[in-house]
């Protein structure tokens, strides 16, 4: 015969109920409940996706310094094409950017507007610079970009289209163009 189990003693009744929690109380509570179910759920999203492979971030993407531009452009590249392009990087820097138009009613500028816009008339160093820019292009983006406006207009911020500016003027200074 199997042995007997003491009951469970009962309740004091002769002791008053606990008291109600207070609003703060209550709330404390519940905000120390959900930090817990959140650091579960955390540790869970790691585990989920530790076999998610990841890229490498560019820091060129994040880091943008100076954070205003200021009025002076830099110090010029001694080349000529080198020193459009870094002209028309901070052109843009200080008029804006924009899409669709070569200069919108606010007077942002295009990459193809701000090139021919510093080359004051210069055809064929407008051209130069088009064609390094195009070369700039390719280089991070492939082969697929058929013209510096259709690259200008994939774009809804201009972050990444001054970057490649700014790649454009070091790499025609780095040819000594």
């Amino acid at each position: 015969m199997p042995h007997p189990t003491h009951a469970p003693p009962l309740p004091d009744r002769t002791s008053a109920p606990p008291a109600a929690l207070s609003l703060e109380a209550r709330l404390a509570a519940t905000d120390a409940a959900m930090t817990v179910r959140l650091e579960a759920a955390a540790v869970a999203y790691e585990v989920n996706t530790a076999h998610i492979p990841t890229v490498p971030v560019d820091l060129g993407d994040v880091v943008a310094l100076p954070l205003t531009p200021t009025l002076e452009p830099p110090a010029p590249y001694a080349t000529p094409v080198a020193a459009l392009l870094q002209r028309a990087h901070h052109r843009l820097l200080i008029d804006g950017w924009c899409t669709g138009a070569l200069v919108d009613a606010e007077g942002a500028r295009c990459l193809y507007g701000a090139i021919h816009h510093e080359a004051h008339g210069d055809q064929s160093l407008a051209s130069r610079g088009l064609q390094i820019l195009m070369d700039a292009i390719g280089r991070e983006f492939g082969g697929d970009v058929d013209s510096v406006p259709s690259f200008n207009d994939g774009f809804v911020s201009g972050r990444i289209p001054l970057r490649m500016l700014d790649k454009a003027a070091g790499l025609a200074d780095a040819r000594l163009l």
